[in-house]
């Protein structure tokens, strides 16, 4: 079945009014994403995600009024010029759009993250591959970006044997199916997104390791004392929740933080240093990851 498409730039308007309206039109889906390519991966807990710049996608089925729902539109923005894209899309298979850019890829010497059906290719090593089986369905994480792909380098790196892992805003999964698949014992997996938990727990499961994975919303207790902790978030997020990280991890206990920007890590790493002895940022890009240690 073909759906209808709106799309508009919202520039200064309010996007949760905007989103509001679309759902009160009958809208099936509303995404806001990044009109200009700033790069925001997820927002603070409770809060919508901003860029200087949104454009709003709904989606409708097919049938619908759209001069009507644009008038909504523009009435709920109090914008009668309100520019409004309209197209109709056939129906697919969306959440496996992905597939098209996602291949098997190497992070590190040994960690492989592969789609559902395409192994790595045979490559001489020292190390027998370890392989994460990943489908992120709604959330992210594939492994393609650079954030996550600077925190999987780390663990592959990282002694993790029986270790016990944080996950702060987990996505789909990636970093604490991957730790468990390299080693650690226990893996606790948080984040703000019903969709993540789900992706979450059935990544979990396609990899044999659900039995070692905990997964919990972020507003519920973290617990503490873990070994290892990754937070592949947001500059602003990390800042905010510096504190619960540090609280955390056991003295001694591993962290790697990404989302973050190369012009961002230094703030960032200023604000851990109050209790991790951090290394120098590695970049990727335009991207980085910052590594510590919790002292005594």
């Amino acid at each position: 079945m073909p759906y209808l498409e709106l799309s508009l730039d919202l520039d200064h308007r309010d996007p949760d009014v905007a989103e509001q309206a679309c759902f009160a039109s009958g809208a099936l889906s509303v995404t806001l994403a990044d009109a200009a390519d700033t790069p925001i991966l997820e927002p603070l807990p409770g809060t919508t995600p901003l860029w200087p710049s949104v454009r709003l996608t709904a989606l409708y089925e097919a049938g619908t009024d759209a001069q009507a729902v644009i008038g909504e539109l523009r009435d709920a923005l109090a914008d009668p010029q309100l520019p409004v894209t309209v197209r109709v899309l056939e129906d697919r298979v969306w959440e496996r759009e992905w597939l098209k850019d996602f291949h098997p890829r190497r992070h590190g010497r040994r960690l492989w993250i592969c789609p559902g059906g395409q192994p790595p290719p045979v490559t001489e090593a020292d190390e027998p591959a370890v392989i994460v089986w990943l489908d992120p369905g709604l959330a992210f994480g594939t492994g393609t970006h650079p954030t996550t792909a600077l925190c999987l380098a780390w663990l592959d790196e990282t002694a993790l044997s029986g270790a016990r892992v944080l996950d702060v805003g987990s996505g789909s999964g990636i970093l604490s199916v991957a730790a468990l698949a390299l080693g650690a014992g226990h893996a606790v997996a948080i984040d703000i997104d019903p969709q993540a938990l789900l992706a979450s727990r059935e990544n979990a499961e396609r990899n044999g390791v659900a039995g070692r994975l905990s997964v919990r919303p972020a507003d519920a207790p973290w617990g503490g004392d873990y070994d290892v902790v990754v937070a592949n978030i947001l500059a602003e997020p990390l800042l905010a929740l510096a504190g619960a990280i540090a609280g955390a991890t056991r003295p001694g206990g591993r962290l790697v933080l990404s989302g973050l920007l190369a012009t961002q890590a230094a703030t960032v790493a200023a604000r851990y240093a109050a209790w991790f002895d951090i290394e120098p940022a590695r970049i990727l890009g335009d991207w980085a990851a910052l590594a510590g240690r919790r002292r005594n």
